[in-house]
């Protein structure tokens, strides 16, 4: 996956984060900057598969 990928992935995450940090609190759960990167790695291996999935299908309807 290209560091462009991986940049707009994060962004995407990004985007999101202050509606996963108030169910996190709704949940009780304390979120603190530390626990970030592990989440966001997760995140981004996520987006990158899904991302090599959805451009294996578009090869494959051509």
């Amino acid at each position: 996956m290209n560091q462009d990928k991986t940049m707009e992935f994060m962004q995407i995450a990004m985007k999101y984060f202050p509606q996963a940090k108030e169910q996190l609190d709704q949940a009780g759960v304390e979120f603190s900057p530390e626990m970030l990167q592990p989440f966001m790695t997760l995140f981004t291996q996520v987006m990158s598969e899904a991302y090599e999935l959805g451009k294996q299908d578009a090869l494959h309807k051509e």
